[in-house]
């Protein structure tokens, strides 16, 4: 099949890398957003798609948007048999959405129709969902509301963060792809119809909800500071210093004084609202490096 390829992070890599090496297919073209300042030095960075594209001598396509009679003209030029689209976090007009013989197949991060919206794998974990996957989809007009092609399914760990998750899900998907696309060719696939009404939205996260409230339950606690890992995570106060909090593990230990916190030989631990404790193997402090809590317990006493 003749594929555009649109996707931007490191989630899209693996199914691009698929395509190129899968001689069935046909990759003219690779749309990705723009280079984008990154770092405390604000250095000019290609998005991962790109550079896997130009390594593969790939044209790489960035335009701002894709509403305009130029994306539309040079897309439609290409004549795709389909448009893969992973993670390119940029809408696609209905336009765009028509080229395509087969049309826009999409690799998001969720069982659809739940988790519809820009963070799927991070509100996944947040909310404590035992079980995950990837679901590829035919576009349309709404926000991941195209009718379901396949699925594949992954139980979510009980200690996982969402960067994790992310990366087994990313593993997941470039065979998915594969067999959707066969599939699709020999029209032994048959979309089927989400249903809205299991709908729920995964909106795009923001540093608002890393302060930790150590009155809520533990489990609440707990999912929440694996799900905002490694972006934006949790935030809490220790010793009089803000720390960012990298994962933390239910324990059976029992609170110990009267504070939110207490220290053992092993690290930091913190009491929840309903009396349960979570250890928290790894803070960083403002201005220090990411470290054990028991090393930075070694220079600030509670």
């Amino acid at each position: 099949m003749r594929v555009v390829f649109m996707g931007t992070p490191d989630f899209a890599v693996g199914s691009l890398q698929a395509l190129f090496d899968d001689p069935r297919h046909e990759v003219p073209l690779v749309v990705t957003q723009q280079d984008k300042p990154v770092g405390r030095r604000q250095i000019l960075t290609p998005p991962p798609v790109k550079q896997l594209a130009l390594a593969h001598g790939a044209e790489v396509y960035q335009p701002a948007t894709l509403k305009t009679p130029e994306a539309f003209e040079r897309l439609s030029a290409l004549r795709p048999d389909v448009m893969v689209v992973a993670a390119y976090g940029k809408i696609l007009p209905k336009s765009i959405l028509d080229i395509p013989r087969y049309g826009c197949v999409n690799l998001h991060g969720s069982i659809l129709p739940r988790y519809r919206g820009a963070a799927p794998i991070q509100w996944t974990v947040i909310n404590g969902e035992k079980e995950t996957g990837v679901t590829t989809m035919l576009m349309n007009e709404g926000i991941d509301t195209g009718d379901i092609l396949l699925v594949k399914t992954t139980p979510v760990g009980e200690d996982e963060t969402s960067g994790e998750l992310f990366d087994r899900l990313a593993a997941l998907c470039p065979d998915l792809l594969m067999e959707t696309l066969e599939r699709l060719e020999e029209g032994s696939v048959v979309p089927q119809k989400q249903n809205d009404a299991d709908a729920t939205y995964a909106p795009s996260l923001s540093r608002e909800l890393s302060w930790i409230d150590w009155n809520l339950p533990a489990e609440t606690i707990h999912n929440r500071i694996r799900g905002l890992a490694p972006w934006p995570l949790a935030l809490t106060e220790v010793a009089g210093k803000r720390l960012k909090l990298f994962s933390s593990r239910k324990t059976d230990e029992k609170p110990q004084g009267n504070g939110t916190f207490f220290a053992k030989k092993e690290g930091l631990f913190a009491v929840c609202g309903d009396g349960r404790v979570l250890f928290l193997p790894e803070v960083q402090a403002e201005g220090a490096k990411r470290m054990t809590s028991a090393e930075f317990l070694r220079g600030n006493k509670l």
